[in-house]
């Protein structure tokens, strides 16, 4: 079982709509150990950006699983998708990218222009290794046939054309994977 990640940032200070609150941090950590087990899952891609995507990369670590895919280079990313938000998560992030690297798993895209499909193309990254992963582990007779789990780490509800959880959430949904919501809010 294959988990590709995608889920909600940490909210920013002045959020109209709280999509995940700083408070939550400890449950959706939580809540994503108990389904990493659950599915007895064998890899985690994901990113690399405060909220969803570190809390999903620091439990895989623990569970020996995991590959990360940047939409650009590690000092600008940590700049506009780990430091810019409430919680100390540049020292997770420098450590879980580290230990990632090392361990030969991170994969940085190409520069683009435009941050939004900077992010898309990171999603559709996301999706791409862990198919391949899933291919790979099938025909090398893996355990049982490996399949791709789409984790969506959110409110469930999308801020229009221009929300990129969204977005993977509906292409994980075109490629036939299984989807699974992991809430951002409540108990």
């Amino acid at each position: 079982m294959i988990i590709a990640l995608a889920g909600r940032r940490i909210d920013s200070p002045d959020a109209d709509t709280p999509r995940f609150p700083e408070a939550s941090r400890g449950a959706v950590r939580d809540r994503l150990r108990e389904l990493f087990g659950t599915l007895g899952a064998t890899a985690l891609v994901g990113s690399g950006a405060c909220g969803a995507d570190l809390l999903a990369m620091d439990v895989s670590g623990e569970l020996g699983m995991r590959r990360m895919v940047l939409p650009f280079e590690p000092g600008r990313f940590r700049e506009t998708s780990v430091e810019d938000r409430p919680g100390d998560w540049g020292p997770l992030f420098k450590r879980i990218l580290a230990e990632v690297a090392d361990e030969g798993g991170v994969r940085i895209l190409p520069e683009v222009d435009d941050p939004s499909a900077a992010y898309t193309a990171a999603n559709t990254a996301i999706l791409n290794d862990a198919q391949r992963i899933s291919e790979a582990e099938r025909s090398a007779g893996v355990g049982d046939p490996s399949e791709v789990v789409a984790v969506i780490v959110w409110d469930g509800v999308s801020r229009g054309e221009e929300d990129v959880t969204a977005d993977f959430a509906r292409e994980a949904k075109g490629r036939g994977f299984r989807v699974i919501e992991v809430p951002t809010t409540g108990d």
